[in-house]
């Protein structure tokens, strides 16, 4: 049985939702709250196993009590917004604080919960299982060590104060430290195996990078979805802004909310991170985050690596899909690191294997440190992970890789 807790200032709301989930046999409605302060007083009260917690709300919004229940009572939260850009960035911030979910109201409120009902109770019962952590109050996060000498003026904006997971040689009251080169796991490999419709501009343009285009053979393909953008928060702010070669990911995402997730990045990071756009070259220092609902492939343009978006069927009911993107990247052999992350099910395995047979490198995100277990895990499984590391040692990892 899910014991809920559903945290709404509308009134009608909270009898919506009620109702949705006293119908289910898996579900029990253990309370409600009528804003942010009220839904932190009856988390620790009540205990629930899940929160279903609206953005908006008087007296403390959902942001400021997501905050507050993954520092003092962790449990798993599936947040509520409308999709303005104003409530898009919001759940990006919720997600980057620990929110394991959301759900989009269309026009700032579910007005037909018929239309979502499906989708909200998915949600909730994935989210439920979700591994979430105690956070802990964090120093601003240092770049991984650089290949190369650091350029002067490096961009860095201000840092989040939180990170959304418990970290597992911390302990309750520590500040936890960037770790050392070197630290984590390793696990040697055992094995060696429609209508397109593309946006002309997805994103903003941004200047080069110290080295530009094609300063290195190497390039970066990471793969998450559930929990991917505070593991995206924990690995991007962490490399060095000079890092020579460019970064390329699939965030399992809908459209509207990759850009937001973009932004949000470049502002705390020492790369340049943002939405990817169709035919762009790939840049030193950067990271391209494919949008939502478009699926993100690597070609050579006569020795100059770019990108190209399609809208292609989904693969694994994943648009954009991580096997997509590895598939695409897997014939450059040796000069490539892929990275899988946190996320449910097992998209990005199938690409590994690709990536694997023709000399690619391969991190994997550890069990501890992951919200949900499960892309990384079907790799580790498979004996396809060069490196198995926590997340907040990913990113070393990969400065490492890109000097081999």
């Amino acid at each position: 049985m899910i014991r809920v807790l559903i945290a709404d200032d509308s009134a009608f709301m909270r009898k919506v939702l009620t109702d949705l989930f006293q119908k289910q046999p898996d579900f029990d409605v253990v309370g409600t709250a009528m804003n942010g302060k009220d839904a932190v007083s009856k988390v620790k009260q009540l205990q629930p196993d899940l929160v279903t917690m609206d953005v908006n709300m008087p007296v403390m919004d959902g942001i400021n009590a997501l905050a507050v229940i993954m520092e003092s009572s962790p449990v798993p939260v599936v947040m509520l917004s409308s999709l303005t850009q104003k409530g898009t960035d919001a759940t990006i911030r919720a997600l980057s604080l620990g929110a394991v979910d959301f759900i989009s109201k269309a026009g700032g409120s579910i007005s037909r919960i018929d239309d979502i009902a499906e989708e909200i109770l998915a949600k909730c019962r994935n989210a439920a299982k979700a591994h979430v952590h105690r956070t802990l109050a964090a120093p601003r996060p240092e770049p991984a060590v650089s290949p190369v000498q650091a350029a002067p003026n490096m961009k860095r904006g201000e840092l989040p104060r939180r990170q959304g997971m418990k970290l597992p040689q911390m302990t309750t009251g520590a500040v936890p430290a960037v770790p050392a080169a070197g630290v984590g796991s390793k696990r040697v490999n055992p094995l060696l195996q429609n209508r397109t419709s593309v946006p002309s501009s997805i994103g903003r343009p941004t200047p080069m990078a110290s080295g530009g285009i094609g300063s290195s053979k190497k390039l970066v393909a990471i793969g998450t979805s559930t929990g991917g953008p505070q593991a995206l928060q924990n690995v991007i702010t962490r490399l060095p802004g000079n890092l020579p070669c460019g970064v390329v990911v699939v965030q399992h995402m809908p459209a509207g909310f990759t850009k937001a997730l973009a932004d949000r990045l470049n502002s705390i990071s020492q790369v340049t991170v943002k939405e990817a756009e169709d035919e762009e070259p790939i840049r030193a220092g950067h990271v391209y985050i494919a949008p939502g609902d478009f699926h993100l492939r690597v070609r050579d343009d006569g020795g100059m690596r770019k990108i190209k978006l399609s809208q292609e069927a989904r693969v694994g009911n994943h648009r954009p899909a991580v096997n997509v993107m590895y598939d695409s990247v897997a014939s450059i052999g040796q000069n490539l690191v892929a990275v899988i992350m946190t996320g449910m099910g097992a998209d990005g395995c199938e690409g590994m294997k690709k990536i694997k047979a023709s000399g690619g490198y391969s991190i994997a995100q550890d069990e501890p440190t992951c919200v949900v277990y499960g892309m990384p895990k079907a790799v580790v499984d498979a004996g396809l992970a060069d490196e198995i590391r926590p997340v907040q040692d990913i990113a070393q990892a990969i400065v490492e890789a890109v000097k081999r």
